[in-house]
């Protein structure tokens, strides 16, 4: 597991938006990132999902964080500059990204593949993600010390059969988080980096080993270390890398 302690206040006064925010992964990094201090804006499909993590986050006495119902399948670009324009209003600035959300589709050979199996998983995983990187980028610049966090995977790392649209999509994942880390090196405090959760104890995680005992697994909350460090000040400066939770 990644070796790293946070200070309590770590996060004090941050505003961080967190996409798949209503469940697994998504839902301990909110939970995590307002324990310490954070303002964390929780985005999603849905929405009585999102409001189970703002009541737990709310009832924990952490500050307030918002809902943000939003369905990244099938947002149009004016819903991104809405999205980005209502935190401007609200907040001024981000200073912290997470790209958590994603779907795995079909795992099935390449030859078996349906185009549209293909494109709805690159949509949700790769279009949306860069829109939502693009739209939000210039909140990101107006903070004193921002971080966007990709999710990745192993086998967005080193390609493997049957992982089909999704191994592609988190490949993309590491060629977004690079390029964006070399353009924004020395010209702006935004860092870019990315993170392997590796295997979790999830419902997305079951649904693709089936027969796997999950408790063998562990729990989002516990590969949380590196999910702060990086969303934190202690790893400013820190650009371009490709981390792994466990």
């Amino acid at each position: 597991m990644f070796d790293y302690s946070p200070r309590p206040d770590l996060l004090t006064g941050r505003i961080i938006l967190v996409t798949g925010a209503g469940r697994g992964i998504g839902a301990a990094a909110a939970r995590t990132y307002a324990a310490h201090g954070a303002t964390v804006l929780l985005l999603g499909k849905t929405e009585a999902n999102l409001t189970q993590i703002y009541d737990e986050i709310e009832a924990a006495g952490h500050p307030q964080p918002v809902v943000i119902p939003f369905n990244l399948e099938t947002a149009q670009p004016h819903q991104y500059d809405e999205l980005a324009a209502m935190i401007e209003t609200e907040f001024g600035h981000l200073d912290g990204l997470l790209h958590n959300a994603s779907i795995i589709g079909p795992r099935t050979p390449l030859e078996q593949l349906s185009g549209e199996n293909f494109m709805r998983v690159m949509q949700i995983n790769v279009n949306a993600m860069f829109m939502l990187t693009s739209t939000l980028l210039p909140l990101l610049k107006l903070s004193t010390d921002a971080s966007v966090v990709f999710t990745s995977s192993s086998v967005g790392r080193k390609g493997r059969a049957y992982w089909g649209a999704y191994g592609v999509s988190k490949f993309a994942t590491e060629g977004l988080m690079q390029t964006l880390a070399d353009e924004l090196d020395t010209v702006a405090a935004v860092r870019s980096n990315s993170i392997n959760p590796g295997a979790t104890r999830t419902s997305m995680r079951a649904h693709a080993y089936p027969a796997e005992n999950p408790l063998n697994n562990p729990t989002p909350e516990a590969i949380m270390p590196v999910y702060l460090y990086l969303m934190g000040p202690d790893s400013t400066g820190v650009n371009g890398q490709a981390y792994n939770a466990q």
